[in-house]
Parts: structure tokens; sequence; C-alpha cells
């Protein structure tokens, strides 16, 4: 089954996806529409008690549900629930919610979005424009936030040529180039911008955005000439390749007397 993951977003909420391009069907966290539908603290308990109802109720969507391993808050790949859209069109009507219907027609969108975007890949971009327009941020952000997009899939690139697993080892190396330019780790780099489960990339300033592509070019580049073997290997290039932006950092602070790694985060900025 050849997949992809996707971050989806519904009422500014995420909501992981799986893609499977052999099905042409998406795969959607459970406990992801849960937390959209109910506003629940714990979504997890309350599809567990549903899943014990629906267990005794005999239901299929219980018995046809399945696990895939999608990309935890804590950044590790995890075992989650997930139904496709016919299944969790039947699941939501045991969850009583307000939202539900618009959650279904978000949901009948989704398909149609990724089976147009298959044909017409440019249609993928505009939807991103459109999303970003629509929360705020400024033409200037939204262009260098595309082209990191592009630079970060060169790299995606270059390590699935390498034998990098997604998941863990692409998870530890994007922390290794962060460190190396930030000076901080993914995770460190989010707390101090105060984001839980947002996307790092969209709360930087253009010039974090800036730096981050140039450590990220740089490692794709260093790779591409010394072609590593081994996940080590890669490991140090990532390294060497986030100090040349770090370099770059440190330089640039030198010459304005400011710190280029900012508390700004989205959130902040655009309710200003």
């Amino acid at each position: 089954m050849t997949k992809k993951d996707a971050i989806k977003l519904f009422e500014d909420k995420q909501v992981r996806s799986v893609w499977d391009s052999e099905a042409e069907k998406w795969y959607i966290s459970i406990v992801d529409v849960i937390e959209v539908l109910t506003d629940s603290a714990n979504p997890r308990r309350y599809w567990s008690d549903l899943k014990i109802k629906l267990e005794k109720e005999g239901s299929e969507v219980y018995e046809n549900i399945v696990q895939l391993k999608m990309e935890a808050p804590d950044g590790k790949m995890r075992l989650t629930d997930v139904a496709d859209a016919e299944q969790l069109f039947r699941l939501i009507q045991s969850i009583p919610s307000p939202k539900a219907e618009p959650f279904k027609q978000w949901l009948a969108q989704l398909g149609r979005e990724r089976l147009e975007e298959i044909d017409d890949p440019e249609q993928g971009i505009d939807r991103i424009m459109e999303y970003y327009h629509r929360k705020g941020y400024s033409a200037n952000w939204i262009n260098q936030r595309l082209k990191s997009i592009e630079v970060r899939k060169e790299l995606t690139d270059e390590w699935e040529r390498r034998g990098i697993q997604k998941g863990q080892q692409y998870a530890i190396l994007t922390d290794v180039i962060t460190k190396g330019w930030s000076g901080l780790t993914t995770k460190q780099y989010k707390q101090f911008k105060g984001l839980k489960t947002e996307s790092l990339r969209d709360n930087m300033t253009n010039l974090e955005l800036v730096l981050n592509m140039l450590a990220e070019a740089s490692t794709t580049e260093i790779s591409q000439k010394e072609e590593p073997e081994t996940f080590e290997h890669s490991k140090q290039i990532a390294h060497r390749g986030g100090k040349v932006a770090g370099a770059a950092r440190k330089e640039l602070e030198a010459q304005t007397g400011q710190k280029v790694v900012s508390p700004l985060s989205a959130k902040k900025v655009l309710k200003k």
C-alpha cells in the first residue's frame, strides 16, 4: 500500500490522515475526529468508552477498525485507530455533536480535493496559499513558507534515497538540523514559542524560515555529495548542514545585536 501522511485542518484543528493511493481513500485518526466533534479534554478515553459500546452492539464499524502508525505530538510514530470516510460517516452517528453535519461535508470535500490534486498538483499549492491567506499571513511569508516546503521535500527525497526510515529517524535528523542552526531542539523551540501540537514552521518568522531552509538545503547538498550509507553518517551530515545556517545566524546576530530565534508565534502576531 503506497501511503502519504498528511495533517488536515477542520476549523483550525489538526486531523492526522494517511492517503492510500492504491485504494484511493483517506484513513483518518479517530481520536482526532472525536476531539474535533466533542471538544473532549480526553478524546482517547471517549473513544475507549465508545469502542466498548460499539462492541457490545456488534457494530460493523468497530469490527473493521484498523491501526496505522501516525506521528504523535511527541514526534514519535505510534499505532493509531483509523477509519476511512465511509466508516467515519457511520461512526459520527454515534457521537452527538452540533459539528457532525459540517464535518461530514468537510470529509466529503477532502476526498474530492485529493483526487483533484493528483490530476493537477498545482491545485494543492493553491489550496495551501488560500489557507494561509485566510489565516492572515502576509504574502511575503506565504512565499517563504511555500519555498520551505519545496526545500524540505528535496531533503526528505534525499533521505529516502539513502534508506532513512520515515518517522523516528526523520524526526531525529530534523532535530539535529534544528539544534545545529538555532541552538534548540525542536521540542525546546516549540516550548520557547509556546506551541503544543501546532506546526513549528507555521510559527516561524521570515528570517527563521530562511535560516531553516539554509540548514536543510545545506544538509541535502552535503548528503548528495557524500552519499552516506549509514544512519550515523546521515546524522553527522545533518549536524554539519545545521551548523552552516548556525554560523550565518550568529554572524547576523553579531551585526544587528538582535536574536534571530524569536518567541513570536502566528497566534501572537496574527491577532495583533
